[in-house]
């Protein structure tokens, strides 16, 4: 049992013994075979390392990464920080494989469907566009107003602002894929300047 990396104290508690007399006989054995303890230690579970200051911004930064584009940073992408963001991933990936990953960011990780997997295909990356797309094309068809990516509690309408917002910011820089750009034009008239501009339009109170 000590070889499996299981503590004298359960060892104690399953043989109905005083943990001293466990550990007196594993003092015992490991004379007779120095390399016990060894395996012992080799056996323990890891412990999964705590997620820093810097580890819980990758995470936002990822997340959000996600809901504007409709897919996964990569390791070829045109930004550094999408790169950078692409090899936290691979290092929380390798982690979730090896049993280590810390549980925040387990849990943090878990609201991008598949993000333990390799990268996806450009087509589910675009199919997830265009759901995006839809969902806010129904939104504005029942005369709602544009989503906000920051002050509000609504999380489905974050994760809708935060995508239109990051197609602003394409556009803006001049990185807007042109297909994309002519159905946002074509489908959400005034996509580009949002809320108390030209073409949108206020909830009803």
């Amino acid at each position: 049992m000590y070889r499996q990396g299981i503590p004298t104290s359960k060892i104690a508690a399953a043989a109905g013994v005083a943990a001293t007399t466990v550990r007196y006989h594993l003092q015992i054995a490991a004379r007779a075979e120095p390399g016990i303890r060894e395996e012992h230690r080799a056996a323990l579970p890891a412990v999964a390392p705590q997620p820093n200051e810097v580890g819980l911004r990758n995470l936002a930064d990822l997340v959000a990464f996600h809901q504007v584009h409709g897919r996964l940073p990569s390791s070829h992408g045109k930004s550094a920080r999408e790169r950078a963001l692409e090899s936290w991933l691979a290092n929380r990936r390798r982690q979730a494989a090896e049993g280590t990953l810390s549980p925040a960011y387990r849990e943090g990780l878990a609201v991008i469907p598949g993000w333990d997997k390799t990268s996806r295909s450009k087509a589910d990356d675009e199919a997830r566009w265009q759901q995006r797309l839809d969902e806010l094309r129904r939104i504005r068809a029942a005369g709602g107003d544009w989503p906000r990516h920051q002050k509000t509690d609504d999380l489905d309408e974050r994760m809708l602002g935060v995508w239109l917002h990051g197609q602003r910011i394409e556009y803006r820089a001049g990185r807007l894929d042109p297909a994309r750009e002519k159905k946002l034009n074509e489908i959400l008239p005034g996509w580009r300047e949002g809320r108390g501009h030209r073409g949108g339009r206020r909830a009803s109170r």
